[in-house]
């Protein structure tokens, strides 16, 4: 059971000019077991980060918590973005303030098309802003500026979401979701899983496309093959529900060779 968040208006934390999210002594609990154990991370504006470990390590159990679902209860520490406690926000504010989750597994939501889905989300973002909202023909015509950018279809925009859709093609339309929503912060779960490597191409040059000095991302990823596309500024390994250790984008390359072994006092 998640905890209930408060209804007060979060308050400002101070925290460094560049910083965006700061993860402090954070124990999350699934289904009665503590995943996560204390664990402690600070991403910048402007770099991404990649958060590497074994199966069963908390790599998802983290993005949950971030985005606020259902089932995954933080017990102890806190989650600072842009200054304000996450946690004390609904899992709808996260997202209106900028956060946005790509799934390992992208849902399936049939009878609504894409253009529908994405327009409902973008103009909700703009309502909790204080913003206009756009029409129906204002909207298409930022939606194909988008798909134009990042090569890909109008046909995609008017299927069901993801309703028929290949792995890649799942993967490239949370890309698009993520260039018309443009998040601050944007959290890659496994977005590498089930694609062959033409995909993965594709997918990494969509999330290359959205890298600025103003976003962060943190990737997920239980292999290095991906961070050979999306080039990370820093690389953590998540073991025993604590980053373990962490280091350059070389460091995915040395996990790749030598696997988690040297972890695995830490996850046991």
């Amino acid at each position: 059971m998640t905890r209930k968040p408060q209804k007060t208006k979060p308050t400002k934390v101070k925290m460094s000019k560049k910083a965006l999210l700061e993860i402090k002594a954070l124990h999350v609990t699934v289904d009665g077991k503590e995943i996560l154990k204390g664990m402690d991370l600070v991403l910048n504006r402007g770099e991404v980060h990649a958060i590497m470990g074994p199966n069963g390590s908390g790599k998802s159990t983290l993005a949950y918590a971030m985005a606020g679902r259902g089932g995954y209860e933080v017990t102890k520490g806190r989650i600072l973005y842009g200054g304000r406690n996450l946690l004390r926000m609904e899992p709808e504010e996260r997202a209106a303030e900028g956060l946005f989750l790509a799934f390992q597994y992208p849902v399936e939501i049939p009878g609504v098309a894409n253009t529908t889905f994405l327009k409902e989300a973008f103009n909700a973002i703009r309502k909790h802003r204080g913003e206009g909202e756009l029409d129906a023909m204002q909207f298409l015509k930022l939606v194909r500026q988008k798909t134009k950018e990042l090569g890909i279809s109008d046909d995609m925009l008017r299927r069901p979401v993801n309703v028929g859709f290949s792995g890649g093609e799942k993967k490239r339309n949370e890309v698009l979701q993520m260039a018309v929503l443009n998040p601050d912060l944007a959290v890659l779960d496994e977005t590498d899983s089930g694609l062959d490597i033409d995909a993965l191409k594709v997918v990494a040059e969509g999330v290359n496309a959205l890298r600025s000095p103003e976003r962060a991302m943190l990737v997920i990823t239980h292999y290095q093959r991906l961070l050979d596309y999306i080039v990370p500024d820093r690389v953590h390994v998540l073991a025993g529900g604590r980053i373990a250790r962490s280091g350059g984008k070389e460091l995915a390359r040395e996990l790749e060779e030598k696997g988690y072994a040297e972890f695995a006092e830490a996850a046991a």
